[in-house]
């Protein structure tokens, strides 16, 4: 064995050892060398049980213990459980009296998971994977048996899961699955990716090949991941569901546990079995030796390991995938690099052996692909379980890895070194400045500057007497009067147990009683108004207080001197270390943030979700689960670097920014245009697709089908009811308010009459009298008494009686008697109440009082106009709860216009009287957000400067803002209108300064005098759009539901 041999299996013995002590440091949280060194020793190797004999509550040291100690695999650690460090693993021994019962399960289960590996081959990582997909799949599953309230379902009607044009298609979560959509739609993103798994072929003699267990698992997740992919890109539907996949990866491994699923471990082992699979392709495909896997080649990388072991150096290369940095201590990505590539100084393996040993590592490959895991978790060895690092950690847009290439070393190593002297100093120099900012030998501390100027401050101080002390005493009761030493303070008096009074004379103690007697605190106590608010010096002369002055004067600017120096030292060593790689040969090495993988929650439990960057867009997308939204970089900040919620990036997948295969569309080779869509498809999946999306489509037509048929057997029903209406209906009755007795409305009717009935049933059990003259009166009494307690009691906004009945209207807004009295009549008149034999007699005596009631009685007209009234305050109602919903979906077009219709007709209604319509600022309100909103959409998309997208943001101006600001300009006394107006004006107003094509420019300058126009003139008002048919109780109830909403979350200004 040559020296050089000997050299590199000592460095990869080396490289073992550390790997083994940190992963026990973070485990375990004990950073002591010799003792992790000793439970290495005594493990002989093995983690697990130098974790077990590290946490275990009552430890023994190694040479007293004689029982064995258990503890779980680790994820992601491809060692095997070992029970006992000498004994044989075959054997647990159950009878030592410190095992408890769990300890005892806890060690038959692991003898059953050894075996099984024995018998199956299933790593633990493997295992770890197989336990959350049962458990995802398990809950899908129990889903299904849960009460219709408790388990989450798609909406009926398909609209609702409709696509919209090209927009992003989501996941659908399918229990515990919020993993597996961060990271599918994380890599179906990379367009190379994709492409890979939309064109895989399984091998051609895959039905020829022994079906082990890799290839048992990954042809079939290859095809349903395929099937997966491509419904992504050309479903109809707004989201899938990815269960057949889930299942594929579920029916992998056999377990009985369950656990939370760690996103950089599955994405780990999902990318060993694409790796497994491409691998096989690759080996057809090619009769090389070392086949070229394109799995391998977008994410593995190399590193060069160079170091020294015992004083020799030694040089490794070694292949990375995912690679792994700690959070803990650091502030941002490229101080986790930087302390990931250089491992300081360690121990070696054998104790025997005291030399030094360090290494670095440098890139001397990277993968078009970079990812990072970042590692939040560490054990806390008092509470015993993970906890989660929520650290603040930075990571920018563009990483330039040039600092950390091979073939920069030398010059990387010339900046480290620049680096840690300037860190050095600016050690020194913080202290120094710390100095000047916490200034004092005692716990208390301060600026110094503050101390000098306090000092200044009291020295210039004017006394006004010799002693406080003296002047209160002198303005207290002469007689019984003592001397001040001698009295204790009021609080002293109070407060003192009476052995530890002072011993006075007689005469004292009675000028103490005569004090405490007429004692008033906050007012003989105070100080007269004549004493400096402030101490003052009882002694100086205007020498002293000149030179002192000076002094101080002289001192403060000094000091203010030296720490603004040291203040501007340290922003500049900052400056330049921050600068130090910033040279153009240390920015060749570009990659691009393609996407953040978020997780919320603690170490034990949350859920998952991703931000992506869309390069065609040039945008930020987040991806939750079904909802795919679009986001911002600073809602990303928000959510990703930690520090401010329990949210936090747990994996960055940074793509090289030069090459644009991994983003690059597929363009038609013949007509030059890019592919979209289905077209990207080879043809089993676009069949595969099309026969989804005609399934989907059948399922609208058959939703169109049922609504049609709904609306036109409402149709026959109320020209059914319009018939036998118009043959019964006698001429009084053909004066009924349209809302009490509309076809389109049978709930309100059904609703009027149940109450109806009751009030006649509790009033002909109250009167001994049954005559239908006698009940009808004391009816009418019962419900118009009901009706006065409801318009009077005081009511939460939510809740609005005037919606459930007329007469509420009529009393708070002070109808007339004689209409309420008709309109009461009316009630009891209706024809519906013939089919009951109590009222039928009731309804024949309200008809013929209302065919008695003369013309100059009441009067027609009126009575008519408060109808329509109360008509025009529920269609204002059911305007508003549209807009407002509308609003909430964040479609601020529909919104809008009804917010308007709503603005204006209950501004017509309030000018009658107070409670004859809504809340105006309320509407008001939502109306110009509603603008704003608007306009905000309206200005992006002229800032996106694609003529479509510009002509499209010119429409909206058009067809809606511009027509309807003169209604923000009507009333002058609206401040916040104004103010909305000439925000919106000013936004456009903005770009005449900037540069832009001249097509904008010349629309730009079309478009603006119609905005700048300050006429109050209302032009191309919308026709009010028509409202569906609607039932009281469902007016009534969207109504609470919408206020309700809106009190959780209030709109700012209101």
């Amino acid at each position: 064995m040559t020296v050089e041999q000997n050299v590199l299996q000592q460095s990869a013995a080396q490289k073992h050892q550390q790997t083994f002590l940190n992963q026990l440091r973070e485990i375990t949280g004990i950073n002591d060398a010799q003792i992790l060194q000793q439970a290495l020793k005594d493990s002989n190797g093995n983690l697990e049980l130098a974790v077990a004999f590290l946490t275990a509550k009552n430890a023994k040291t190694p040479q007293q213990e004689e029982t064995a100690y258990y503890q779980t695999a680790l994820p992601g650690n491809d060692r095997y459980i070992s029970v006992g460090s000498q004994a044989d693993t075959n054997v647990i021994d159950l009878t030592g009296d410190d095992k408890d019962d769990l300890q005892r399960a806890i060690a038959l289960s692991l003898a059953e998971s050894n075996r099984a590996f024995r018998e199956t081959g299933i790593t633990d990582e493997e295992q770890a994977i197989s336990r959350v997909l049962e458990a995802s799949i398990a809950e899908n599953k129990a889903c299904l048996k849960r009460t219709p309230t408790e388990v989450w379902r798609d909406s009926r009607n398909p609209y609702d899961r409709k696509r919209q044009d090209k927009a992003p298609v989501g996941l659908k979560n399918v229990g515990n699955t919020c993993w597996f959509s961060a990271v599918i739609q994380s890599l179906f993103n990379l367009l190379e990716f994709r492409r890979l798994v939309l064109n895989y072929k399984p091998p051609s003699n895959a039905q020829d090949l022994p079906r082990n267990q890799k290839e048992h698992r990954n042809l079939p997740f290859m095809r349903e991941l395929r099937y997966l992919f491509a419904l992504l890109v050309g479903t109809k539907r707004k989201y899938v569901d990815p269960s057949r996949a889930v299942e594929i990866l579920k029916d992998a491994f056999k377990s009985n546990d369950s656990q939370q699923q760690d996103v950089s471990e599955f994405t780990h082992k999902l990318l060993d079995w694409l790796e497994d699979a491409f691998q096989m392709k690759a080996e057809e495909e090619t009769d090389e030796e070392k086949p070229k896997n394109p799995m391998v080649e977008l994410f593995y990388g190399r590193f060069l390991a160079v170091g020294v072991l015992e004083g020799k150096k030694f040089e490794n290369t070694e292949m990375f995938g995912q690679y792994p940095l700690q959070v803990n201590g650091f502030k941002d990505l490229h101080e986790c690099l930087e302390a990931a590539m250089i491992e300081g100084e360690i121990e070696s393996l054998h104790s025997e052996n005291s030399g030094k040993s360090g290494q670095e590592h440098w890139f001397t490959e990277l993968p078009p692909v970079l990812t990072f895991e970042l590692s939040r978790f560490e054990f806390n060895q008092a509470l015993g379980r993970p906890e989660k690092i929520h650290n603040k950690l930075e990571f920018p847009q563009v990483l330039y890895l040039d600092r950390y290439m091979h073939r920069n070393r030398e010059i990387t190593r010339i900046k480290r070194e620049e680096i840690k002297r300037l860190k050095d100093y600016l050690t020194v120099l913080q202290q120094r400045l710390e100095r000047y900012l916490s200034y004092g030998s005692g716990p208390k501390r301060f600026p110094l500057v503050d101390v000098l100027q306090y000092a200044l401050e009291f020295a210039s101080s004017k006394p006004v007497c010799t002693s406080p002390v003296d002047d209160i005493d002198a303005s207290s009761p002469s007689s019984g009067s003592i001397p001040s030493q001698t009295l204790p303070s009021t609080t002293d008096q109070q407060g003192a147990p009476s052995s530890e009074l002072p011993s006075t004379s007689p005469a004292s103690i009675a000028a103490i009683s005569s004090r405490s007697v007429i004692h008033k605190p906050f007012t003989q106590s105070r100080i007269p108004p004549d004493l400096p608010m402030h101490p003052a010096p009882r002694h100086i002369t205007e020498e002293e207080l000149s030179v002192l002055e000076s002094c101080l004067h002289r001192w403060r600017t000094e000091i203010e001197n030296d720490t603004r120096d040291l203040q501007e030292s340290i922003s500049r060593i900052h400056r330049t270390i921050e600068l130090m790689y910033s040279d153009k040969s240390m920015i060749q090495v570009p990659y691009r943030l393609h996407a953040v993988l978020v997780h919320e929650g603690q170490a034990n439990a949350g859920h998952y979700w991703a931000y992506i960057f869309d390069h065609r867009e040039n945008r930020w997308m987040k991806y939750n689960d079904i909802a795919v939204t679009k986001s911002s970089w600073e809602e990303l900040v928000r959510d990703s670097f930690g520090g401010y919620r329990n949210a936090s990036a747990y994996c960055l997948m940074y793509i090289n920014d030069k090459p644009q295969f991994l983003i690059q569309e597929e363009f038609n080779k013949e007509t030059g245009q890019a592919l979209v869509g289905i077209e990207t498809l080879p043809p089993d999946l676009r069949d595969f697709v099309e026969e989804d999306n005609q399934r989907f489509e059948k399922e609208l037509e058959e939703w169109d089908a049922q609504l049609a048929q709904k609306a036109l057997q409402e149709k026959l029903l109320a020209s059914q009811k319009l018939r036998e209406s118009e043959s019964s209906m006698t001429t009084a009755q053909a004066g009924e308010p349209e809302y009490l007795e509309q076809p389109s409305r049978s709930d309100f009717s059904k609703h009027l009459k149940e109450e109806t009935i009751r009030i006649i049933t509790k009033a002909s059990h109250e009167h001994e009298d049954k005559s239908p003259e006698t009940v009808l009166q004391s009816a009418i009494k019962l419900e118009y008494s009901r009706l006065v307690k409801l318009a009077q009691e005081d009511t939460p906004p939510e809740t609005d009686y005037r919606l459930h009945h007329v007469v509420v209207y009529f009393i708070q807004n002070q109808a007339p008697k004689k209409i309420i009295e008709k309109t009461l009549l009316e009630q009891f008149a209706d024809r519906n109440l013939s089919f009951d034999e109590r009222c039928h007699n009731i309804m024949k005596v309200a008809q013929a009082k209302i065919e008695m009631i003369k013309p100059e009685e009441v009067n027609l007209e009126e009575y008519e106009e408060w109808h329509q009234d109360y008509r025009k305050f529920r269609e204002t109602t059911m305007y508003l709860i549209i807009g407002l919903e509308n609003f909430q979906r964040e479609s601020y077009i529909d919104s809008l216009l009804f917010l308007i219709c709503a603005y204006q007709n209950n501004k017509e209604l309030l000018s009658k009287g107070p409670h004859r319509g809504h809340d105006e600022e309320l509407i008001s309100h939502y109306r110009r957000e509603c603008l704003l909103k608007l306009n905000e959409q309206a200005a992006e998309l002229f800032e996106s400067g694609e003529d479509r997208e510009v002509n499209n943001g010119l429409i909206i101006m058009n067809e809606f803002i511009v027509p309807f600001l003169p209604l923000l300009l009507v009333d002058e006394m609206e401040e916040k209108d104004i103010l909305a107006v000439e925000d919106m004006r000013n936004r456009w107003c903005s770009y005449l300064g900037q540069e832009m094509e001249s097509n904008l420019q010349e629309k730009l300058t079309d478009f603006l005098p119609k905005l700048l126009d300050c006429s109050t003139e209302i032009k191309g008002f919308h026709e009010p759009p028509k409202l569906p048919p609607y039932s009281t109780h469902e007016l009534c109830e969207r109504f609470t539901r919408i206020m309700l909403s809106l009190s959780r979350t209030p709109a700012d200004g209101r």
